[in-house]
């Protein structure tokens, strides 16, 4: 019998989501589990397996339409069935897409010799008149978050909308510009006999090692420690800093960035490595497309990791493709941890021990269970003070944790 897949709710705030890739196409076999679409928000990219097995009979919404959650997106079921039956309710590229008013504008590349504050993508206004420029909510925020003028770039989706990756593709091409331009400013320095060997040794530097750079933050858990108790300690502290940090990701998707000879390149995936410690030693097995769990099944998960681990069951392909790890020690005694940052991951999160500690409230003292966080992250793939927003967030998720549900 024929089903209808409907657009799926990611997140309590979530109303609406951008198809941005069909990764089957109309007639194929679907399975259950398998990636079937990618899916854009205000918050997230993610990638949705199928709910149901059988044919994609129809696509009713294409790529680069934004759909209402709960309204179908496809059909599926049984080779020549009749779908025409159906209702398959109404989507049009580009509805409930927000449209940005911008005036149009020309690329302004960097040549060399400019000035080094101008950016590859600047633009200045031109006398046309003004023009709509279709952006997803995604896109629009990473764009405003990376300083990039989205209204010179051509969108990749039906429709020409510019999604999350093309933004991201601005990104790297804009760095990958810069980067012989200011070679080309440097060689008119009067000292650039002695540049080659210094140079060299800075190249050769950066290919092995970060420019690391440390945040601390202290963490009153309170609710946490009360959440943890509602949920019969199903949800472990090492699950909720976990899965703040995977929400933190997808706020600031900046912090998930890879250190480059081109520069900085922002990745459009989340792998997340999680650090146990089994018969004492150290070892950090990755989850991945850690985006798609929810709180207590990405607690459940590292449970399980960790369990692999200690019974030297963690293949070598669990190790594999980490963009970020979180690493609680805590539960082994230190007040603090700061881990060391291996890229080409950007960063580490590192969590100590809960701890009773007094703390000002409205003018008071008073008793809370504090935990201190310690984040190294790649000084050269992340600025200073987006990692600092970004730990500030993961503080106030852990907070208030029913934020996150």
């Amino acid at each position: 019998m024929a089903e209808k897949i409907i657009m799926p709710k990611q997140g309590l705030q979530m109303t609406e989501g951008t198809i941005t890739e069909w990764l089957r196409p109309e007639g194929a076999a679907i399975k259950k589990g398998e990636p079937l679409f990618e899916m854009e928000t205000d918050k997230l990219t993610i990638t949705i397996d199928s709910p149901v097995d059988g044919i994609l009979l129809k696509i009713i919404a294409p790529e680069g339409t934004t759909v209402p959650i709960t309204n179908t997106i496809a059909i599926a079921g049984s080779p020549g069935e009749d779908v025409s039956f159906i209702e398959t309710g109404s989507a049009s590229p580009g509805a409930g897409v927000p449209c940005i008013e911008a005036e149009s504008a020309v690329s302004v590349p960097l040549t060399p010799g400019a000035e080094s504050s101008v950016s590859p993508t600047a633009a200045v206004a031109a006398d046309a008149a003004p023009q709509r420029v279709f952006i997803s909510p995604r896109a629009k925020t990473l764009a405003e978050e990376l300083a990039i003028d989205y209204s010179v770039i051509s969108g990749g989706a039906p429709d020409g909308m510019i999604i999350e990756r093309d933004i991201i593709a601005a990104q790297t091409a804009a760095r990958a510009a810069a980067r012989p331009a200011a070679r080309a400013v440097m060689q008119t320095d009067e000292n650039l006999a002695a540049r080659p060997t210094v140079m060299a040794i800075a190249d050769t530097a950066s290919a092995h090692s970060a420019a690391q750079a440390v945040h601390r933050i202290s963490v009153r858990m309170d609710e946490a420690v009360k959440l943890r108790s509602e949920s019969n300690k199903k949800i472990s502290y090492t699950g909720l800093i976990t899965y703040a940090t995977v929400r933190a990701l997808a706020d600031f998707p900046a912090v998930n960035a890879e250190f480059t000879t081109e520069g900085a390149r922002l990745r459009n995936y989340l792998n997340l490595g999680v650090a146990v410690a089994p018969d004492g030693g150290l070892t950090a097995p990755v989850i991945k497309d850690a985006r798609k769990y929810t709180m207590a099944s990405l607690s459940a998960h590292i449970t399980e990791l960790a369990a692999k681990a200690r019974g030297n069951e963690v293949l070598p392909d669990d190790f594999a493709g980490s963009c970020f790890t979180v690493s609680n020690l805590g539960m082994y005694g230190p007040d603090e941890s700061i881990a060391v940052v291996l890229p080409p991951e950007s960063g580490v999160l590192a969590a100590g021990r809960i701890t009773d500690t007094p703390v000002a409230i409205d003018g008071a003292v008073a008793v809370k269970p504090v935990m201190k966080l310690a984040l190294s992250y790649d000084n050269r793939a992340v600025g200073g003070a987006t990692a600092a927003k970004f730990l500030a967030r993961i503080k106030a998720y852990l907070e208030c944790p029913y934020l996150m549900l």
